[in-house]
């Protein structure tokens, strides 16, 4: 600890100096801390014991991003020799002492048994908070789980509220674990809301976290400018009195304007949107800003060249480098995954030199990369989370404004929030104050994942490590309140039982017939009033023009004559008629109780115009001296006494042991009681029994359909041939590529038809696209409906099983894939997509091109090149690891 301390430029602070001594101690170390903190000082340590002991560290991040980044800031530090990377598409030195990768790669091994793992002492898992992620969070649980007993695990995570509760669970499974929890932000930050032109703390200078009164009122002296937006409609159009000028939010060249003056640069706006970004740098471009001096252009322009020198010359001009550089040369940036690789990465490496002073962001930028600033500004609290327009969770927010103070460069940080109609600053305030962030598994077995732990551990073991895991720990803990609460009530029902006077179970028939004879006069009730719906409708139908009725009740009782019958062959019909008040409209099914018969008729005219005031009066006259009155009002007889059922059921009530008992009703509340809480209590035994074992049980599931289709043996403790390939398929749909390949689907494609195939089963559109997508001619049609037919049938086993559906194979990549791996150019590729509707930057081609290789070559691992279509997989591998898709990887 004394050796590794006097290394740093820095003196540590009480968290970091618990961790690392808690860790040179022989313990596990989950370390909870603001982004910023500086955390990673004990992963850090562990590579430094690691290395002082002769034995091995991973250090794991969840995007290669982070990893790349941590791996650099390694081989700095100790040597291109000492330090590895393992990204999956990226391989360096990976026996190496220090090796950085993502989780994934090292679940993989743990799987395979890796030789790797020999003599591996500590594993830092960054990020680990990231097991809450619903689409990978799994794996961090399975690495925890499986690692070997005697590697320490260092977790390093965001501040949670339930950081005791991950540490207990790491303790549970991992042995001593010492949990470090850390609140204070080394940097403060404060909090400002940008309105109009105006920069106002978001919070009174009381220490209150009250909200700033200045604030709220200029927020509603703005407000009103934006008030003909909220009255424009009939009612107002032509009114005079709201032509004052509209509220306008100001333009991104001016808000920052607005933070270059105030010395806030520099900063990262996110906006949530990768068009959005991409706008935004070209308005400041544009607008002439450069916040860059002329010599930092010249050093901005030679770390471009350094991170793009192996990018294909004749590709420059379809990748937007050139307005890309000419942005970073002024000193703005976009960050989001629609950009190429090598560009992310020089945004990320100038913005950390401090040669760009604003970058336009989605969130992923808030996931782990070290890109802190002195000012982070959210434009909007909405963010489109791939389904629907959301608001912005605290930690989210949290996370995001974390970014803002420079340990060791701002004395403090700054969140700014852009006001716009309809944000009220309390909103923002609670965002900002609150301190719930609760750390919820996202753990569920999988296929690839089943198979592997049977074949590791046989079926009871693998079970017994799915009770292992942090999602049925979780799980097992919401179901201790219930069991008391089930056992409080328990005690509450003997209470109710001895408070009965009398028979206890007499009293239950009794209450028992009360409830039959209420059910059965509700039950006669709904069909008498649907039988006088029916016959109301039908004597509504036999009205003509010309009769006269009653309206029995409600504003336009009295008599009435039809002018319109009012049929319709589809609904019901809706007389027209005129009251003797003058009234005119149509009457519904509502306005009478049973059937209508006229009371008589009088003469109208062949057309009568209802518009005309002077028809209605005539027709009310004529009403009112035809003589007719209304009906003197008759007493309605409800069938129900007739009713045999209902006479029988209050027989037996009336002959019953209890009816005549002196304390009949003061039971029977307590009787009513028992039942209520009876129902409860067998409601909450209920959940208990779903909570409780549930991973286990959905295990089971799976296993059953795996054993169904020959993955696992009769027993389901052996693993088949079949299975042993499932178990090297690490994909979302791992079991549909085992069963094309199983069922020989993919035989007899060229190596660009298999890729064009293969990518549907990695692919997902980000948003529905405009028509079919395009299919390559030849083979590919007939391979491609042969895959969504064996989706279909696992669709219809898992529906079968009550298990997850694999998702829908989506062909939107296909075409775009298969001509890159035919050989043809990266503009011509871009262009036919663009051509046939799709929206596809060159960054989201390249990581799909790397998705497709990933399980192309998995492919060929578990079929080998002796296999045709493992042959074709290798060879489309080597098609597509070309030009930009081969840019910046190994």
């Amino acid at each position: 600890m004394s050796s590794f301390a006097a290394e740093a430029s820095f003196e540590f602070d009480d968290f970091q100096v618990r961790g690392c001594e808690a860790l040179e101690d022989g313990h596990g170390v989950l370390v909870c801390a603001p982004t910023g903190a500086g955390k990673t000082v004990v992963g850090e340590f562990a590579v430094h014991l690691a290395l002082a002991e002769g034995r091995k560290c991973f250090y794991t991040t969840p995007i290669k991003a982070l990893s790349n980044q941590k791996f650099n800031d390694l081989v700095e530090r100790y040597g291109p020799s000492a330090v590895g990377l393992l990204t999956g598409d990226t391989a360096i030195n990976g026996n190496a002492q220090i090796v950085v990768m993502t989780t994934e790669v090292l679940r993989n091994m743990l799987y395979a048994g890796s030789s790797t793992l020999n003599d591996l002492s500590y594993v830092v898992m960054d990020e680990i908070h990231y097991l809450a992620d619903r689409f990978r969070g799994a794996v961090w649980e399975e690495v925890i789980l499986h690692l070997p007993e005697h590697v320490r695990v260092v977790g390093l995570s965001a501040t949670v509220s339930n950081a005791e509760e991950f540490g207990e669970w790491l303790v549970a499974v991992r042995g001593d674990t010492t949990v470090v929890v850390e609140e204070h932000r080394p940097v403060p930050l404060w909090q400002h809301m940008l309105v109009g032109n105006r920069l106002l703390d978001l919070f009174a200078d009381d220490g209150q976290k009250r909200i700033n009164p200045t604030l709220l009122r200029r927020v509603e002296e703005v407000g009103r400018l934006d008030m003909p937006s909220a009255l424009r409609g009939p009612r107002n159009r032509g009114r005079q009195q709201f032509r004052g000028p509209r509220f306008r939010p100001p333009s991104r060249v001016d808000v920052v304007t607005r933070l270059d003056h105030a010395g806030l640069l520099p900063a990262i706006v996110f906006i949530f949107s990768r068009a959005g970004c991409d706008a935004a740098v070209g308005q400041l471009v544009r607008s002439g800003l450069r916040l860059n001096t002329p010599e930092e252009s010249d050093e901005v322009r030679r770390i471009i060249a350094e991170h793009t020198g192996d990018l294909p010359e004749g590709d420059l001009a379809v990748l937007g480098y050139w307005e890309w550089r000419e942005a970073l040369e002024a000193g703005v940036a976009a960050h989001h995954a629609g950009l190429l690789p090598a560009f992310k990465e020089t945004v990320e490496d100038l913005f950390v030199r401090g040669l760009v002073k604003v970058v336009f962001a989605t969130e992923t930028l808030a996931l782990g990369i070290n890109m802190p600033a002195r000012t982070v500004v959210l434009e909007r609290l909405v963010k489109y989370n791939g389904e629907a327009h959301v608001d912005l969770t605290p930690g989210e927010y949290t996370q995001l404004t974390g970014r803002a103070g420079r340990r060791g460069i701002d004395v403090e940080g700054h969140g700014v929030v852009t006001w716009q109609p309809g944000i009220d600053p309390r909103q923002v305030g609670g965002l900002a104050s609150t301190r719930t962030y609760p750390l919820r598994s996202s753990f569920r077995p999988g296929y690839n994942m089943a198979i592997n732990l049977v074949g590791q551990l046989g079926h009871e073991q693998a079970r017994e490590i799915l009770e292992l895991s942090f999602a049925q720990f979780q799980a097992d803990r919401s179901v201790v309140g219930l069991a008391r609460r089930i056992e409080k009530n328990r005690e509450a029902l003997d209470g109710y039982a001895e408070a009965i006077t009398g028979d206890f179970d007499k009293m239950l028939e009794y209450v028992e017939l009360r409830r039959k004879i209420s059910e059965r006069e509700k039950a006669l009730a709904r069909q008498n009033s649907a039988a006088r719906r029916a016959s109301t409708a039908d004597s509504l139908e036999k009205l003509r023009k010309g009769d006269v009725i009653a309206v029995p009740a409600g504003r336009r009782a009295g008599l009435a004559v039809v002018v319109d019958p009012g049929l319709d062959p589809i609904r019901e019909p809706r007389p027209v008629v005129v009251t003797e008040d003058r009234w005119s409209g149509p009457l519904s099914l509502s306005d009478f109780p049973g059937p209508v018969e006229p009371l008589g008729r009088i003469r109208l005219p062949r057309h009568v115009e209802l518009r005309s005031p002077k028809t209605r009066r005539d027709i009310a006259a004529s009403l009112r001296n035809a003589g007719i009155s209304l009906p003197s009002r008759q007493k309605r007889r409800s069938g129900a006494n007739e009713d045999g059922e209902l006479a029988a059921l209050r027989r037996a009530l009336r002959a019953h042991p209890c009816h005549g008992l002196a304390e009949r009703e003061a039971n029977l509340r307590w009787v009513e009681r028992y039942q209520r809480l009876t129902a409860e209590t067998e409601q909450l035994e209920r959940k208990v029994a779903a909570t409780t074992h549930s991973l286990a049980r959905a295990f089971d599931r799976i296993c059953a359909l795996l054993r169904e289709r020959g993955y696992l043996g009769d027993g389901g403790d052996t693993v088949t041939e079949h299975g042993q390939r499932l178990a090297r398929l690490y994909s979302e749909s791992d079991l549909l590529a085992a069963e094309c390949i199983r069922h020989g689907v993919w035989e007899g494609l060229s190596p660009a038809e298999l890729a064009a195939v293969v990518s549907t089963l990695v692919f997902e559109a980000r948003r529905d696209s405009a028509g079919e997508p395009r299919l390559p001619a030849g083979a590919v049609p007939r391979a491609w409906q042969d895959t969504a037919r064996l989706w279909t049938e696992l669709v219809d086993d898992e529906r079968r099983h009550r298990l997850d559906r694999t998702r829908e194979p989506d062909a939107g990549f296909a075409w775009p894939v298969y001509r890159w791996a035919r050989g043809e150019s990266l503009e011509r590729v871009l262009t036919s997509a663009e051509a046939n509707g799709q929206e596809l930057s060159a960054g989201d081609f390249v990581r799909w091109s790397r998705q497709v290789i990933d399980l192309l070559d998995q492919i060929r691992t578990v079929l080998g090149r002796s296999e045709p279509v493992g042959e074709a997989a290798a060879r489309a591998v080597k098609a597509l690891r070309r030009g930009v898709v081969a840019a910046g990887a190994e």
